[in-house]
């Protein structure tokens, strides 16, 4: 990787953090320091995308054929900044690093095998108004760059927001994500394998209400791609 003289010269001017010690960057780093990157406790779900613990949490619910998440969330773990500044702090350059980052770490999975474009999980207007972007697209704008699949952002749109899922129980966040969810353009996602994309997947409540809206278009398929995935 060449680095300019302007991209070190800025770097020493304006030295950039890692989100999660703190501590310096290097000038070929983005985000990570190689000792955060290396110690992400990742779910190693892309060894079996088929039936890890995140994809049958929508077995039975709606129809799925691959599920992987990056690494495992936990709120007040050292690793949950990197969420926390992507979502609240107006970082959404986190969100193409670590799509990037992800989409590199899964590229030999099979995951983007037959997906035909990705999807985000959309944000209420409101919402988006208010941080200024949506965290899933900035994880998409990542996973296209590294993958070339088309991000199709117009299909679906999320028609209010009622709260946040954080401190709901699993049937609490079934409820609160309950048709609120519209589909716009039916034609455009007919007869496709989509890769839904979301920061975190904690009961999958979020993406099977996406989903099932979707599935108002004829012969879809989906497969499901998250940051990370909650235990709790």
């Amino acid at each position: 990787m060449k680095i300019s003289f302007w991209a070190r010269l800025l770097d020493l001017i304006s030295p950039r953090l890692c989100v999660v010690c703190g501590n310096r960057l290097a000038v070929t780093e983005e985000t990570l320091c190689s000792k955060c990157y290396l110690h992400l406790p990742r779910t190693d779900f892309g060894h079996d995308l088929y039936e890890n613990v995140m994809a049958k949490l929508f077995w039975g619910q709606m129809a799925i054929e691959k599920a992987t998440a990056l690494f495992y969330y936990e709120p007040h773990a050292e690793t949950a900044q990197i969420l926390y500044e992507m979502k609240y702090k107006n970082h959404p350059e986190i969100g193409v690093v670590m799509g990037r980052m992800m989409a590199k770490e899964l590229m030999r999975s099979g995951l983007f095998d037959g997906i035909d474009a990705i999807v985000p999980v959309p944000l209420a207007r409101k919402r988006e108004r208010q941080r200024g972007y949506n965290q899933s697209l900035e994880l998409a704008k990542g996973v296209s760059e590294v993958t070339g699949l088309p991000i199709a952002n117009e299909v679906v749109r999320r028609t209010k927001f009622v709260g946040s899922q954080t401190q709901r129980g699993r049937w609490e966040r079934n409820e609160n994500v309950e048709n609120v969810f519209e589909l716009v353009n039916s034609d455009s996602i007919s007869g496709k394998h989509l890769l839904l994309i979301d920061d975190v997947v904690t009961t999958g409540a979020t993406i099977i209400a996406c989903a099932q809206e979707m599935r108002k278009a004829s012969n879809v398929k989906f497969s499901v791609l998250a940051l990370g995935y909650s235990k709790s």
